[in-house]
């Protein structure tokens, strides 16, 4: 069910191979714009749409169904979880997989009355107020008085909506422990994480890089949690190599082969 790349779907020719982009809370096609453009005419892209899903499942579902055929499926933060279930449900459709600053732990104990906060806050107080608490911890700590990097990424969030962020923040509570399927994965697996991620951080994706036989573990150096905006070359030539469509990743990327 290709849709025009306004819709942020199919972007290309049936005939070339698919990338199947899953945005994070609170994200939208936005954050994919720079890998977007450098895959165009190489690969077809779509990027999926998690605004009015409140479960994993069903978004993993949703995205699926933007395509046909077999994918590389490109996660990042809740679209890695999303990704995973995609694993789970559908591994006959992922060629490959990359998994970027994300995790595979259940809810944490605490974790639903800090979110709720959040939700709260967007509520009362409005998605601006929302994204002035929320962002600064999702980017590297020396970049939150870019506004060159925080005003689109402000902006972004401003374009959703209370309702929308409770429902996300539903699926990602009820999310499962994604641990025990890390070593049924079979495909080919980038694991990408901006080495100062806060939120995400690079001990967790050393450890999901070693439970996946065969994946690489790529790091974005000078990078928080939002490495596609933070780092748009790196990230974009990492993908490219990975992909067979480059010589060699950004020279500033360390790739870490594991098992």
């Amino acid at each position: 069910m290709p849709h025009n790349d306004t819709m942020a779907g199919i972007d290309a020719s049936a005939s070339l191979p698919t990338v199947l982009f899953l945005p994070g809370l609170l994200c939208d096609a936005s954050v994919f714009a720079d890998q977007r453009a450098a895959l165009a005419g190489r690969m077809q892209t779509a990027v999926a749409d998690f605004s009015r899903h409140d479960d994993l499942t069903s978004m993993a579902h949703a995205a699926l169904a933007l395509c046909d055929g077999p994918l590389t499926v490109i996660g990042h933060s809740m679209g890695g979880r999303v990704a995973m279930e995609i694993w789970r449900i559908a591994p006959w459709r992922v060629q490959r997989l990359c998994l970027m600053d994300t995790g595979t732990y259940p809810r944490r104990d605490g974790e639903e009355a800090q979110r709720q906060i959040l939700v709260d806050l967007a509520f009362t107080q409005g998605m601006a107020a929302l994204a002035d608490r929320w962002l600064p911890p999702m980017v590297h700590q020396e970049r939150v008085g870019d506004c060159t990097l925080m005003a689109p990424l402000r902006e972004m969030v401003m374009r959703a909506t209370p309702e929308l962020h409770a429902r996300q923040i539903r699926a990602l509570l009820n999310r499962p422990d994604a641990r025990p399927l890390l070593a049924t994965i079979r495909c080919p697996t980038l694991v990408m994480v901006g080495r100062q991620d806060r939120w995400s951080p690079l001990a967790q994706h050393v450890e999901i890089a070693g439970a996946i036989a065969g994946a690489e573990l790529v790091i974005i150096e000078d990078s928080g949690h939002m490495i596609p905006v933070e780092q748009p070359e790196q990230v974009t030539q990492a993908l490219l190599h990975w992909l067979g469509l480059a010589e060699s990743p950004a020279a500033v990327a360390v790739t870490v082969r594991l098992g």
